[in-house]
């Protein structure tokens, strides 16, 4: 039987994002709007609700059924991404440790992530500052998602360079707004 996969584009501070969903699980979170906009399937349409909670700074946390695609290696690293709480951050190295591996192969399974924001990647930092991010925008989305988790819901319009907040970096494995 031929799986069933449906596509979803909601809006965001960040532009339009493309949910996908395989066989009623959300697989991937693409940054922009991709073919096949199927319309909100009871996944999808809790998807995009609490994206758009997480986004107001209403949730701490997502429930979702999700099935990312990935390596053995990579599924492990994308687990300790969602053990990292609201508002912290981790080092790759950090990660490594725990996973007995290396820092720049989790960095790879971070930029690997087919479900950014709800796979947190973004609390995920370099030893000596914010080190990458693979979504649109690169370090600028990642620092205003960082900001969100520290300051509380982000405006709905598209982003602006002078929007960024200024970040420091503490040494603790924490990032704060400067």
């Amino acid at each position: 039987m031929e799986p069933s996969i449906r596509r979803l584009v909601i809006p965001s501070p960040f532009g339009a994002l493309t949910l996908t969903e395989r066989d009623d699980a959300l697989t991937a979170l693409d940054w922009g709007r991709l073919p096949q906009n199927d319309g909100p399937s009871p996944g999808l349409a809790a998807a995009a609700e609490q994206l758009e909670d997480y986004f107001d700074g209403r949730l701490k946390r997502f429930d979702l059924e999700t099935t990312p695609r990935g390596t053995d290696f990579q599924i492990r690293v994308w687990r300790a991404l969602q053990a990292i709480p609201y508002g912290e951050t981790m080092t790759y190295g950090e990660i490594a440790l725990g996973l007995k591996s290396s820092a720049r192969a989790v960095g790879m399974a971070c930029g690997a992530n087919p479900l950014p924001i709800i796979i947190p990647c973004h609390r995920v930092v370099a030893e000596t500052g914010l080190g990458g991010f693979s979504g649109l925008g690169g370090i600028a989305t990642k620092r205003r998602l960082l900001a969100l988790e520290n300051d509380g819901a982000l405006p709905r319009r598209q982003p602006s360079l002078f929007d960024l907040p200024l970040f420091s970096y503490a040494g603790s494995g924490s990032v704060t707004v400067a």
